[in-house]
């Protein structure tokens, strides 16, 4: 593990279940499963408390007796077209289907969506068990831009379009897209290119609802330089060395 240090300079410590997380072997919920199952150990000591404190580069991490590195595999890095009617997660209460039907049968160990699209949008969704790359990409302040076709229920003007950049309150917060261009209209509807720079819960269903717009398709066609292209829906294909590091190193 690569040492990291908080901002006194000393070593960073951090739960146990993160740790086993941020190694890319298991979500913080499967890790604190397997601690309290008495699977873990910490320089050679069962510990059973998810939240026993590692250094990064200090302490040696078990599972099952054996090392963590092992377990953990290679790093992965996944493009999935994510169709509409998924929710992205790996378990939903409502037993609904999740993004996880697309992997079934690959042998990819354990990977997690980075961010999220809603059941009723489609299109790009990156996945991977790296979870400081995966933090990075999701961060509001660093992380990539994200591109999105929208169809649209009627066919907004010029004043909308710009209102949709200067940001618009709903429910007490300002919602904007960093650009909303006009892509091409029908009679009654239109399609629309929307970029943002932030990552708000349905931000931009919210943002054309507050404008009296309805969202009749929502699909990502792009994280950064990482464009979704010919990819066919419900297929995932691996990043290459290039596309990662693009998107934040890896």
């Amino acid at each position: 593990m690569q040492k990291s240090a908080s901002r006194d300079g000393r070593p960073r410590r951090i739960g146990l279940a993160r740790a086993l997380s941020k190694l890319g072997i298991a979500s913080r919920t499967e890790a604190a499963t397997w601690i309290r199952a008495g699977r873990v150990r910490v320089d050679g000591r069962v510990v059973t408390d998810p939240e026993f404190p590692t250094v990064d580069g200090v302490h040696r991490l078990q599972v099952d007796a054996g090392p963590v590195d092992v377990i953990a595999g290679p790093r992965r890095y996944l493009a999935l077209n994510k169709p509409r009617g998924l929710v992205t997660t790996a378990r939903d209460e409502h037993a609904r289907e999740t993004v996880y039907r697309c992997f079934e049968g690959a042998g990819l160990g354990w990977i997690a969506p980075v961010g999220r699209l809603d059941k009723a949008s489609e299109g790009l969704l990156l996945f991977s068990n790296d979870s400081a790359w995966s933090a990075g990409i999701t961060d509001p302040a660093r992380g990539p831009d994200k591109t999105y076709h929208v169809q649209v229920d009627g066919i907004p003007d010029a004043a909308q379009l710009r209102a949709m950049c200067e940001g618009v309150e709903a429910d007490g917060i300002l919602l904007r897209a960093k650009s909303a261009t006009l892509l091409r209209a029908g009679a009654k509807n239109a399609w629309l290119e929307i970029v943002l720079d932030e990552g708000r819960n349905r931000q931009i269903r919210r943002l054309l609802a507050a404008l009296g717009i309805g969202v009749l398709r929502l699909v990502r066609v792009a994280i950064g330089t990482l464009a979704l292209g010919d990819l066919p829906k419900g297929q995932w294909r691996e990043l290459t060395a290039e596309e990662v590091a693009a998107l934040g190193g890896g």
